[in-house]
């Protein structure tokens, strides 16, 4: 599926997965089993878990450790697909 489509689809996800000040190495399982449930996963990074770096770059590392890809980052919220 292309990603234009997949950001029309995560358009009316509601957020799933919320990432604090733990940090991406407290959600990575959780975010590996939604990911086995559902094509699309709707990740917000509270400020608190972006201590110095960035969205984009937390939502890589995160999309890396599920085997999964980034379909977009908007604000603090991320989408990640498998």
């Amino acid at each position: 599926m292309d990603t234009q489509a997949l950001r029309k689809r995560a358009h009316d996800l509601d957020v799933t997965l919320w990432v604090g000040k733990g940090g991406v190495d407290t959600v990575v399982d959780e975010c590996d089993d939604q990911l086995k449930g559902e094509e699309l996963v709707k990740v917000k990074f509270l400020r608190s878990a972006q201590g110095g770096t960035d969205v984009e770059s937390l939502a890589t590392d995160l999309a890396e450790r599920t085997n999964a890809a980034v379909v977009e980052t908007r604000g603090n919220t991320a989408v990640l697909h498998r």
